[in-house]
């Protein structure tokens, strides 16, 4: 049989890397330009590029070249490839972000194109997580071409991808590079042609690419007479879609795990940017929910232009270099710059709708002050939530106001003051800790009543010999008052940990941020140790000349939280422990004061669960590596003997696990960009930073990071942590405001969701602005019955979801109707 070879010209071009998005954009016009120019003085030649960000940029800045790419679109001269917002990181974003980049992506290249590409394009990530695979086929695509991992064993380049819930794509691994060199694609095809002599069928990408550049006059020529003169070869120029086309009609076999690890070091380099990423994805899905639901009681217009351009700035920060860590020093202030624009977009949205759904309550008593929380979830939301208010007056003498916090009802719930964020030596601003059940999307009222004590509570927490002990009803925990660690954890009469727990590690690490030579980081190098209470006393500044490493900072009816201060080298930790006086879940609070180079620092936790390790991926659970470098989202679990300790955390993705202990990574202290490079004439790895000066190093300084911890039977832990985790990042909004109504209107919640392990995702406006999207996914990998309830209107849902199954709903309250629907509607 005939060999079929299809050559897909492209101009790779990162958007932003060793250079900033103006440069980008300056590229893109002249790559667009040059290649506009082949595609009309050329008839056997087709050229194909993706990445929404790119013809924006060109629309802009150069509409004439716009229209003339419009022209050969339609005239089949050019084609869109992927159609997604841009190639974006795929294992970090979550489930709903990958939906946005589709969602920019399609909309924007059927408006501008009218062209809705099939086939999805990721060259250059670094890996890619299982969860794809229901997105794409949901969204209509019918096949993946990606590069990375290019080591990864597989049975086949050509092969069908099999997603956590069944569904299938079509998928092919690039066995060359994405790019040419100029002037060099006829030599790349003759040696991929003399490479794969006896394979049927073949694709060979060309163009310059990472700085853009695409095809050149001599390129074409050359392809062309290669062409001409290939006898038992059919060459053509094509498009991603048409190859998949004749690969649809080969034999594949099946492939059913994600396509990783490649550069275990972009799970961790750049943290910053790594928890914004995450704070953006959970304020955006909050402020949509929120909108949606003041929406729907008539008290403000959708504002989809306004959450539009955060989900711009959302899906531009999820670029490959960027969210991954792999860019320069002022690509990451840019990152954090955009996402700053998106979160500020945000928290107007958020407060504007948060104000309208609260103005209905009554206004508050003599002396009272009142508290509004609205929770942003179907279902009730225990936890411990906080607020700082001003008293009505400051309060001068030598004595301590003391809030007690009511439900609506007039019943005290358990509540208690903790340190305020201003540092004014005055009884005035206060900060309440409560605990409370909130309904699901209701605004819940609570009420402040002023008690006054001749002076403020000294907190105290049980002392047996060298450890504070921490007990309630169903937990005890022990914190080491000798090295500030967590030595036992005991839930429900079972103890969960190998003692020594929260316990920071340096660990030999190198300046490639990408480590792309490695799949594991696992040499440990020195542990910080607990400082002495005269170090203790320096570092936090105190005129006193001690202070104990470990002491009880906060204590009451709700929790009480002891601090450690430890020190390795010249970087320091403070570990803030809040012990629950209900339920099994720790929260850790851990600054990080970090000086260090060529270490990445882990929080290391030592379980007694040692089966298998696993974590939340887009619209999964994964079976995670041991002994490797692993990548997850907002929660990681070990498991044994149906048991499972989960770590949930606000924006780290690295992790690795070694014989029970989990090993969070919280920082790399790599160099920018510094990527590994062989001599070419000795074969020797080049020095990867200058050694003539100083060089700035990745995540120097203070980070903070939380963590919730909790034990438990394995099916309830799985089934439940990422309602947990949901909560964590999409946390109620909480805040003292005065409102105005004589007396209190009543409002049924927006809706209502049963279903242990079926979460819900989103709830926003319609693309088409047709009634209200609603994802529902169940999280824990078996069947799982769930009903969507609206109060008030007697219309509710019943619904089956398989195995990791995301189903988006349409409701339409006009109609009183609730559909399934597209998961792009």
């Amino acid at each position: 049989m005939k060999q079929k070879v299809h050559l897909i010209c492209n101009a790779h071009l990162d958007p932003v890397w060793q250079w900033e998005w103006e440069e980008g954009a300056a590229a893109a016009v002249s790559t667009f330009r040059a290649a506009a120019d082949f595609c009309e003085e050329t008839d056997d030649f087709i050229f194909c590029h993706n990445e929404v960000t790119l013809y924006r940029w060109v629309e802009e800045y150069e509409p004439s070249l716009f229209q003339r790419i419009q022209a050969l679109v339609k005239a089949g001269k050019w084609h869109i490839m992927g159609g997604w917002y841009l190639q974006p990181d795929c294992n970090m974003p979550s489930g709903e972000s990958i939906i946005r980049q589709m969602q920019l992506g399609k909309e924007y290249f059927k408006e501008k194109f009218d062209s809705e590409p099939k086939v999805a394009v990721n060259f250059d990530p670094f890996g890619h997580s299982r969860g794809l695979v229901q997105i794409m086929t949901k969204a209509g695509y019918t096949g993946y071409l990606f590069m990375r991992p290019v080591q990864m064993e597989l049975p086949a380049n050509n092969f069908k991808w099999v997603g956590f819930d069944g569904s299938e794509i079509l998928a092919h691994r690039l066995d060359t590079n994405y790019n040419s060199p100029l002037g060099g694609a006829r030599a790349k095809a003759e040696k991929w042609l003399e490479d794969h002599k006896d394979l049927e069928l073949g694709l060979i990408p060309w163009g310059v690419g990472n700085h853009g550049g695409g095809p050149s006059r001599k390129d074409i020529a050359d392809l062309n007479a290669l062409k001409a003169e290939l006898k038992d070869v059919e060459m053509i120029h094509s498009t991603p879609e048409t190859y998949f086309e004749d690969m649809a009609k080969l034999d594949l076999p099946k492939v059913d795990i994600a396509l990783r690890p490649w550069a275990i070091g972009c799970y961790t380099s750049q943290v910053r940017i790594k928890q914004m990423h995450r704070k953006l994805e959970d304020m955006l899905a909050v402020t949509e929910k929120m909108c949606s639901h003041a929406v729907m009681r008539g008290l403000m217009e959708y504002p989809t232009e306004d959450l539009k351009e955060a989900a711009r700035d959302l899906c531009f920060a999820e670029f490959h270099d960027v969210i991954p860590g792999s860019s320069i020093q002022p690509v990451e202030d840019m990152g954090i710059r955009q996402m700053d624009h998106a979160l500020e977009i945000l928290s107007r949205l958020r407060a504007r709708a948060f104000f309208a759904l609260a103005a209905d309550e009554k206004k508050a008593a003599e002396g009272e002050i009142p508290v509004l929380a609205y929770n942003p979830h179907p279902y009730e939301a225990e936890g411990d939530y906080y607020v700082e208010f001003m008293l009505a007056d400051q309060n001068w003498e030598d004595e301590f106001t003391m809030p007690r916090v009511y439900d609506e009802d007039g019943n005290e719930i358990p509540s208690q003051v903790e340190k305020e964020d201003s540092n004014l030596t005055l009884d005035w601003r206060k900060r309440v800790v409560f605990h409370t059940k909130l309904k699901p999307f209701s605004v819940a009222r609570f009420n402040c009543r002023m008690e006054i004590l001749p002076k403020k509570p000294v907190p105290t927490c049980r002392e047996e010999g060298d450890f504070y002990v921490f007990e309630n009803e169903t937990l005890k925990v022990r914190i080491s008052k000798t090295t500030g660690l967590m030595d036992s954890y005991i839930a429900d009469g079972t103890e969960y940990l190998a003692g020594g727990a929260a316990n920071p590690w340096l660990f030999f690490d190198s300046e490639d941020p990408w480590e792309m030579q490695v799949n594991s980081i696992p040499n440990k190098d020195e542990a910080f140790r607990l400082m002495t209470p005269e170090e203790t006393a320096r570092f936090c500044g105190i005129h006193q000349p001690t202070l104990p490493g470990v002491h009880v900072i906060e204590d009451g009816a709700v929790r009480t939280v002891i601090e450690a201060a430890l020190r390795c080298r010249d970087s320091y930790i403070v570990l803030q422990y809040a012990l629950p006086k209900k339920g099994n879940q720790v929260e850790l609070r851990v600054r990080v004061l970090f000086a260090e180079k060529d270490k990445m620092l882990k929080l290391c936790f030592p379980t007694v669960c040692k089966t298998s390790y696993v974590g939340q991926t887009m619209f999964g659970t994964e079976e995670l590596p041991q002994g490797e470098e692993a990548v997850a989202q907002r929660w990681v679990a070990s498991v044994a003997d149906g048991k499972a300790f989960t770590v949930i955390n606000n924006g780290i993705y690295g992790s690795s696990f070694e014989d029970g202990e989990i090993r969070m990574s919280l920082l790399r202290s790599a160099g920018y960009t510094a990527h590994p490079i062989n001599d070419p004439h000795t074969g020797a790895l080049r020095d990867l930073l200058p050694q003539d000066r100083f060089s700035p190093r990745i995540d120097q300084g203070e980070r903070l990071y939380v963590f919730r911890l909790e034990g438990g039977c394995a099916e309830t832990r799985l089934a439940s942590v990422g309602k947990e985790a949901a909560l964590l990042g999409e946390a109620p909004m909480v805040l003292s405001f005065f409102p105005n109504k004589e007396k209190k209107i009543p409002h049924f919640p927006m809706c209502t969701l049963t279903g242990d392990s079926v979460e819900m995702t989103a709830f926003r406006r319609a693309q088409d602005g047709n009634g209200w999207i609603i994802r529902l996914f169940e999280s824990a990998g078996r069947k799982e019955k769930a009903v969507l309830s609206f109060p008030g209107t007697g219309l509710a849902y019943g619904a089956l979801l398989h195995p990791f199954e995301a189903k988006t709903l349409r409701y339409i309250p006009e109609e009183h109707s609730i559909k399934e629907d597209n998961i792009l509607a």
